[in-house]
């Protein structure tokens, strides 16, 4: 015959409910990490170089369109000004927008990609190994700091370079165009100053004229007195 349960047994299987005081702490420490992680979140898109949307996304330089518009979506998300209470937190949100878009640009991520390439170039040289190593190469794994590391410290480095050079190059750019500038309103004031003289010139012609007739007036009078002081 069956054993019967007993009574101390159906209670032992009976679920155990939580009190009401410690769902509400649970709860309460699950919000309070996720802020915290939130806030987490946005430190490390502040202090990502922002010259390299692939740091500021957090994705690798092999990431697909797809894979860096899944990426962008999710962080977005969590770090949103509505849901992060970081006081950056909209700062960080621009940031992050900025780099999907450089990167969602084909001919942007191009160039970004070409300066990167030649980091790696300049890595795989630097440790005698052939440009076409692949990052799978064994030769690559037990490096330190780790190759992954080290492209992105040489990335920065020619990047920073690259953004020296363009930002001389637009001074250098405004500087010609500020001299042409000069020019062009030295000829105007010039054209302006000899169309000033002539008109001046035309205004005093009468006068110039009458001054003109006025000296041979007195001319003719001197040699006429002349001429009667000499006959006299």
């Amino acid at each position: 015959m069956p054993e019967q349960p007993t009574a101390s047994t159906s209670a032992s299987k009976a679920p155990v409910k939580k009190d009401t005081t410690d769902v509400d702490i649970e709860k309460l420490l699950s919000r309070e990490a996720s802020a915290f992680q939130r806030e987490v979140e946005v430190e490390r898109i502040l202090k990502a170089f922002k010259l390299n949307p692939y740091d500021v996304i957090d994705v690798d330089e092999t990431a697909t369109q797809e894979e860096v518009k899944k990426k962008y979506k999710q962080t977005s998300l969590f770090i949103h000004p509505d849901k992060c209470p970081h006081e950056r937190a909209p700062e960080a949100f621009d940031l992050l927008k900025k780099a999907e878009l450089e990167l969602g640009d084909k001919a942007k991520r191009e160039e970004l990609d070409a300066v990167i390439n030649q980091a790696r170039n300049l890595i795989l040289k630097s440790l005698d190994l052939p440009i076409t190593t692949p990052p799978s190469d064994p030769k690559l794994q037990g490096l330190s700091p780790s190759f992954k590391v080290r492209l992105r410290a040489k990335s920065k480095e020619l990047l920073i370079e690259e953004e020296l050079r363009r930002r001389k190059a637009i001074k250098l750019n405004l500087a010609n165009e500020g001299l042409e500038a000069r020019k062009k309103e030295e000829e105007v004031a010039s054209k302006k100053r000899k169309a000033e003289e002539e008109q001046a010139w035309e205004a005093n012609r009468d006068q110039r004229i009458d001054s003109w007739r006025s000296f041979s007036n007195n001319g003719s009078k001197k040699k006429k007195k002349q001429k009667i002081a000499i006959l006299g």
